[in-house]
């Protein structure tokens, strides 16, 4: 198994697959996974998508829908939903290497190995 550390967050291949969803024919991770990798607050990086929108069309981020999110739910403890006033985000292959690169908090060459690690798993 192999093991990455980026600045104390330590992340193996099975942390990131209990990550990893399928939705749309897609397998995505959830917005706030992605934050908790990188770092940073799920609201944080949610604003950053929002003003960068143009860089997040459909295939590379969507928003879960009403029996989605339901869905999500059943395979997520009711204990870490936390009570999302919002339907969550998804991040496709295509997005999290762009997500990323609207985190500046995170040192370059933790975020390449971030992806990379994420991008092994989604293929």
């Amino acid at each position: 198994m192999s093991k990455l550390n980026t600045n104390a967050i330590v992340i193996t291949d099975e942390t990131l697959v209990n990550k990893i969803y399928e939705f749309r024919g897609q397998k995505v991770m959830l917005d706030s996974d992605l934050a908790e990798l990188y770092g940073v607050e799920t609201k944080r990086l949610n604003e950053q998508v929002r003003r960068n929108s143009t860089r997040f069309p459909e295939d590379f981020m969507f928003t879960l829908n009403k029996d989605e999110v339901e869905i999500l739910k059943s395979h997520i403890a009711t204990s870490s939903w936390g009570g999302r006033r919002n339907a969550p985000n998804m991040y496709t292959e295509y997005g999290v290497p762009s997500a990323s690169a609207t985190m500046l908090v995170v040192s370059r060459k933790s975020r390449s190995k971030i992806i990379e690690s994420i991008l092994n798993l989604l293929h």
